[in-house]
C-alpha cells in the first residue's frame, strides 16, 4: 500500500471545492490526466495542481501515477462513491432551483374569503392542472386578515375585497353584487325595500365577514330600510341551509350561488352600493413566480 506520510494532514475545510471534485471523478473515470484534462476543458499541469491542492485537503493519495496513466489508490476507490455522491445531489440541487426559479416547483399559499369563495375553487384547480408539482394550501379568511398577512409576509397571495391597503397591488378580476336569498316559492311582491324593512334576517356573523357586513350595511342605508336579526351563523354555507330550510331569508353575494342547494332563490339588487369588484392582492415586496402563473390562472377563470 501506498505511503501518504509525504501528505500533511490538515483539518478537512467545511466547504468542498466542486471543482476539485469534478477533476478528481473525470480523472477517475478516464484512467489518465491527459484525456480529463481534455474533457474538463483545462490544460493538464492545472488539473494536476487540482488534484494535488484535493490530496493536500483529504490528506491522502488518491492516484498511483506511472506510464500506465492514473489508477485510484485505495483511498482513491473509497472516496471516489462519495465524490459522485456530492456532485450528483449538487445537480439535483441546480435542476430542483432552476425549477423553483421558473415556478414550477414550490409552494403556495392562498386566502380568499366571502369574495372569493365561488373564484378562488375553479382558479386552484386550473393552477393546479398546469403546476403539479407545486403544493398549494388554501385557507379562508376575510379580506382584513389577508391584507394582515400578505403584509406580514405570511400569505402570498389573496382573493380579496377591492380595493386593497397601501403596500400591496392587486388584478381586479370579477364584479360581485348583493342577492337576497330567499326559499324557492318565497314571493317578494313588493319592492325589497319595502319587503325587507322590518323584516328578521339570517346574517353572516359580522366579525366573520366585516367587508360583507359594511356593503349590506351601505345597501340598507341606500334603499331606506331597516331589516332586523333573526339569526346569525359562523359561515355563509350555514346562512345558505338556514335559507334553504325555511328559518329566514339573507343578504348574500351573489356569486353564492355556486353553493347554494336548488332550494335556495336568488334576487339580485341593482343599486350602486350593491356591488364591489373581487381581485387577486399580493405583496410586491416578496416577488414570485408562483404568483404570477396563479395571477394568470386567476384572469382565466374569472368573468
Amino acid at each position: 500500500m501506498p505511503s501518504n506520510s509525504h501528505l500533511m494532514a490538515v483539518p478537512y475545510p467545511s466547504v468542498m471545492d466542486l471543482r476539485l471534485l469534478r477533476a478528481f471523478v473525470a480523472v477517475a473515470r478516464c484512467g489518465n490526466f491527459g484525456a480529463a484534462a481534455v474533457e474538463l476543458a483545462t490544460s493538464q499541469p492545472a488539473l494536476t495542481k487540482q488534484i494535488q491542492q484535493l490530496e493536500r485537503r483529504v490528506a491522502s493519495t488518491l492516484f498511483d501515477r506511472g506510464r500506465h496513466g492514473a489508477r485510484l489508490t485505495p483511498a482513491g476507490e473509497l472516496l471516489l462513491p462519495d465524490a459522485l455522491d456530492v456532485l450528483q445531489r449538487v445537480e439535483a440541487f441546480e435542476r430542483r432551483a432552476a425549477q423553483v426559479a421558473l415556478g414550477v416547483e414550490g409552494a403556495l399559499t392562498i386566502g380568499f374569503g366571502m369574495s372569493g369563495i365561488e373564484l378562488a375553487p375553479r382558479a386552484v384547480a386550473l393552477f393546479r392542472s398546469r403546476y403539479p408539482r407545486v403544493e398549494v394550501t388554501l385557507d379562508d379568511m376575510s379580506s382584513a386578515v389577508q391584507y394582515e398577512r400578505l403584509l406580514a409576509g405570511s400569505l402570498q397571495v389573496g382573493l380579496v375585497r377591492l380595493p386593497v391597503p397601501p403596500g400591496l397591488k392587486h388584478l381586479r378580476l370579477q364584479q360581485d353584487r348583493l342577492a337576497l336569498a330567499v326559499p324557492v316559492g318565497e314571493v317578494v311582491s313588493r319592492s325589497l325595500a319595502t319587503w325587507l324593512d322590518g323584516r328578521p334576517l339570517v346574517r353572516l356573523a359580522p366579525e366573520r365577514g366585516p367587508g360583507l357586513t359594511a356593503q349590506i350595511t351601505a345597501l340598507y342605508a341606500e334603499l331606506g330600510c331597516r331589516p332586523l336579526v333573526l339569526q346569525e351563523a359562523a359561515d355563509l354555507q350555514t346562512v345558505l341551509a338556514l335559507v334553504a330550510a325555511g328559518v329566514g331569508p339573507a343578504v348574500v353575494p351573489a356569486t353564492a350561488v355556486s353553493t347554494a342547494s336548488e332550494a335556495v332563490r336568488f334576487i339580485q339588487f341593482h343599486n350602486d352600493a350593491a356591488t364591489w369588484w373581487t381581485g387577486a392582492a399580493w405583496n410586491p415586496a416578496i416577488p414570485s413566480p408562483l404568483v404570477s402563473h396563479f395571477l394568470t390562472a386567476a384572469s382565466q377563470v374569472a368573468f
